[in-house]
């Protein structure tokens, strides 16, 4: 097995560098979770405001959604939806 700069010979034991170099990890990450939490707070607030001026928002979720798709796929996936309906009559 290579030797890694990270460990020391004691495979349960990190060497200070690779201990700062965790430690900055995770405190990023929890920066960053810190951060997705305020812009799902953020998102909460806005669909409340849409849901406030009379806009439906679980069609404003799928509109968003749809967006995201690629035009190519999500035609795609429509033409077959479009087919399975027909074929049960619901069209």
């Amino acid at each position: 097995m290579p030797d890694d700069a990270g460990f020391d010979a004691s495979p349960d034991v990190l060497t200070s560098a690779a201990q700062g170099r965790l430690r900055s990890i995770i405190e990023r990450i929890e920066r960053l979770e810190e951060d997705k939490a305020a812009i799902m707070a953020d998102q909460k607030e806005v669909f409340a405001e849409a849901k406030g001026e009379g806009y439906d928002v679980k069609i404003l979720r799928k509109v968003i959604r749809i967006r995201k798709q690629d035009k190519a796929k999500r035609q795609e996936e429509d033409a077959i939806l479009d087919l399975y309906l027909s074929a049960l009559g619901e069209i």
